[in-house]
Parts: structure tokens; C-alpha cells; sequence
């Protein structure tokens, strides 16, 4: 399975692509763009998209430019049929790191870790990594529960 990960910023958006085969992940690509997930969609074809949700804190104007990128990366995942999965940071988090709670450079870490990537790597870059490697095991494991359903594009967990 191929997983675009998405990580919406108000200035650049992170995107990752993993491939998992035999319970192994694997960096395909990764990187930021300033728009034209359409165009990282079309080279990487991916089989998912996965999502970070938009975390609100105490800026709503920052908060409607995150829904603005997000929004954009979605209708771009639509485009081209994918089903698209969302995610929270915290959900993240905690599927890669173990902690709900843990910070960036852990995050970034674990990524590297998981995915045998040794080059320098942007925040956004990793960030959308971690979406897409979220996604990897928790589809994992819901693929093994006996009654969970798959996510179908355009229907929200």
C-alpha cells in the first residue's frame, strides 16, 4: 500500500509518501511544496491520502489558513479518486512515538527511524511522513480487528 501523507502549514505544505509491504515502511518521497499536491499525486500515485486535522489553538486567523491548505490538499486527493483519511496530532503522535504528548523532534526521530531516511529533512517534510506512517499502522491494525470498516473518501472519522 502507498500512503500520501499531508502536513497543511500556512506557508508551505509537507507532503510524504510511504510504501508498506510485509509489515515494513518505506520513504518513497517527501518534501514541501508551496501549492500542487495535484502535481505530487499525478508522479507518486498514491493508493490513500491521509491528513492532518487542523488543530485550533488561541490564532483562528492561522486556523483559517491551515483549513485553506488542508482544504486544497483535499480536493486534490478527490480529484483523483483517493480515499482520504484524517488524522489528529495527538493520533499521530501517539502511532508513532507512542506518546500523544510527544514533541517535533521526537516525532522527527521516530520517522527516521521507521523509515531508514538519513538525509536533512524539513519539519513540514517529516510531519507529513509521520501522517502517512500513521495511517500505515493504524490501517494495520484496524485490518485486523474483526469489525472495522474502512474510511471511504469524503466521509470523516
Amino acid at each position: 500500500m502507498r500512503v500520501l501523507g499531508i502536513d497543511p502549514g500556512s506557508r508551505v505544505t509537507g507532503y510524504g509518501i510511504v510504501e508498506m509491504e510485509a509489515n515494513q515502511t518505506h520513504r518513497i518521497a517527501s518534501g514541501v511544496v508551496n501549492d500542487e499536491i495535484g502535481a505530487v499525486v499525478r508522479e507518486f500515485q498514491p493508493d490513500r491520502m491521509a491528513v492532518e486535522q487542523v488543530f485550533v489553538s488561541r490564532n483562528f486567523d492561522s486556523a483559517i489558513k491551515l483549513s485553506h491548505a488542508r482544504a486544497a490538499a483535499i480536493c486534490a486527493g478527490v480529484t483523483a479518486s483517493l480515499d482520504i483519511d484524517e488524522y489528529t496530532p495527538r493520533q499521530i503522535k501517539q502511532a508513532i512515538v507512542g506518546s500523544g504528548a510527544a514533541d517535533k523532534s521526537q516525532v522527527q526521530h521516530m520517522v527516521r527511524i521507521l523509515t531508514g531516511y538519513k538525509d536533512p529533512m524539513l519539519e513540514d517534510e517529516s510531519d507529513a511522513l509521520a501522517v502517512a506512517l500513521c495511517h500505515c499502522h493504524t490501517s494495520q491494525t484496524l485490518h485486523h480487528l474483526p469489525h472495522a470498516t474502512g474510511f471511504r473518501a469524503g466521509r470523516h472519522r
